[in-house]
């Protein structure tokens, strides 16, 4: 038989020993987002979650359908409380142990919850500096006391932090907090983790920081798959590293050294790879979101635990993005391509979050096509399906939005314009998407428009009607 049917037979085998014996492995979590029209039901998804080997998961909000339907299973849930109530429960007491009391009480012991993560990555938005970031800790407190009057005694609380909370993270052993949020919140923040035994959650993306720098950054480092000879020696700590997470994950700490809190201990809220992207997003593809999440699973599960070289044999909870490829998601493409699994329930691609799967039994993987920079011209155009083109309200609403952006956007649309014709509600669309993208896509504007515009290589102009677009 092929070697990888060969490997995949073995894994069975070693599964039903470690089934019949009680053998333990450390298994990954996954965040269970719900920013899609076409997802499955709350209990065919906790199915779907044991078929992937998880052993934890993480949800977006205390949303009853999907508690209901993790009661009673061994998953340990964690549960997130929106940005929006932080003030509200930073200033009141009783508004915390109202939101426990509404949405653990009807749901805890059945459902194994372990962590309430207070905030969604609040510290990288600057306009919730005076509204929001000041009652982030205290909110944290009265949440740590309501679980505490409740006698609930394992539920650990945080807060999810990105790597933007860092001003520096290279080399790891120089990490340091931004100077806004270091004494104001992040000082009382490791404080209260380090008093309660918490956990300082991050979500830490290899992805984003290769594909910014490409060129600097070797993509098999970044993937767990790197050689000896492409190790990166920190020159400060005199530490080896093989590998981008185990370096995001050192600057976090060395950042926390810096406040007297270098024995935090360290969870991974969010981390992955996307399966897809636009045109102009390298290395986002099935290829690599596999070979990564594959060789987080297997080094998670590694017994010691590996750690990270500035701490050894750490284990960590740690939560891959995500169960699906949510189709609602704003944003540039690869943020409704991080999926395990497509809508329909089918996998993206072969992963045993267990770790127990050897690498060598999965099938082959197709091959990368977009692991380097796309050069060519890129226009956005409208792509939205039959039934979305008749929706006359949704399609208008995009097309003033964009109208209404820029000098001179929709010029060439306007009766009389070399664009005007065919006088039709998609081609005013489409031009319109593209006169937007093409003058603020370099400030993050996007092709989105609530999924009605998709970015192609063909030159959509017509006659004297011109699209305009710039090489990449």
């Amino acid at each position: 038989m092929p070697p990888h049917t060969q490997a995949t037979f073995l894994y069975l085998l070693l599964l039903c020993f470690f089934s019949a014996t009680g053998g333990r492995f450390a298994r990954l979590g996954i965040n269970y987002g719900t920013l899609g029209d076409d997802l499955p039901s709350a209990s065919r998804s906790v199915h779907l979650l044991h078929s992937l080997g998880a052993g934890a998961v993480k949800i977006y909000d205390a949303n009853p359908a999907i508690l209901h339907a993790l009661a009673g299973t061994r998953f340990r849930v964690s549960i997130m409380v929106p940005n929006e109530i932080i003030p509200s429960l930073g200033v009141n007491a009783s508004a915390a142990s109202a939101w426990v009391a509404t949405n653990l009480g009807p749901f805890y012991p059945a459902v194994r919850v372990r962590y309430l993560l207070v905030g969604n990555e609040i510290l990288s938005y600057t306009s919730l500096a005076n509204s929001t970031w000041p009652f982030l800790v205290p909110a944290m407190v009265n949440i740590h006391r309501a679980l505490s009057a409740c006698s609930i005694r394992d539920v650990k609380v945080g807060t999810t932090l990105a790597m933007d909370a860092l001003a520096t993270s290279f080399p790891p052993s120089a990490g340091a907090f931004r100077s806004d949020i270091a004494e104001p919140v992040m000082r009382p923040l490791l404080r209260f983790l380090h008093k309660t035994r918490s956990y300082y959650f991050v979500d830490a993306y290899p992805y984003f920081a290769w594909a910014s720098n490409p060129s600097s950054i070797r993509l098999d480092y970044a993937l767990f798959s790197s050689n000896a000879s492409f190790n990166y020696f920190d020159p400060g700590s005199k530490l080896t590293y093989t590998n981008l997470f185990d370096q995001m994950l050192d600057a976090v700490a060395a950042a926390m050294g810096q406040l007297g809190s270098g024995d935090v201990r360290i969870a991974v809220a969010e981390t992955g790879w996307p399966n897809a992207g636009d045109l102009d997003q390298i290395g986002a593809n099935v290829h690599n979101a596999a070979i990564y999440n594959r060789n987080l699973a297997r080094r998670l599960a590694a017994r010691p635990a590996v750690g990270t070289p500035a701490r050894p044999g750490a284990v960590m909870p740690v939560f891959v993005f995500s169960l699906y490829n949510e189709n609602q998601k704003p944003g540039p493409g690869t943020e409704r391509h991080w999926g395990l699994l497509y809508p329909n329930g089918s996998k993206v691609y072969e992963v045993d979050l267990s770790g127990r799967r050897p690498l060598d039994s999965y099938p082959p993987l197709p091959p990368p096509e977009n692991n380097e920079p796309y050069k060519g011209k890129i226009w956005c155009v409208f792509g939205g399906d039959r039934k979305a083109a008749t929706n006359a309200t949704t399609v208008g609403a995009a097309l003033a939005y964009a109208c209404g952006q820029g000098n001179g956007t929709c010029d060439a649309i306007r009766p009389g314009g070399p664009c005007y014709k065919p006088n039709t509600l998609v081609a005013h669309a489409s031009y319109a998407f593209n006169s937007y993208w093409q003058q603020f896509r370099q400030a993050g504007g996007t092709c989105f428009f609530d999924g009605l515009a998709v970015q192609t290589k063909t030159d959509p102009s017509y006659g004297t009607c011109k699209y305009v677009s710039f090489t990449n």
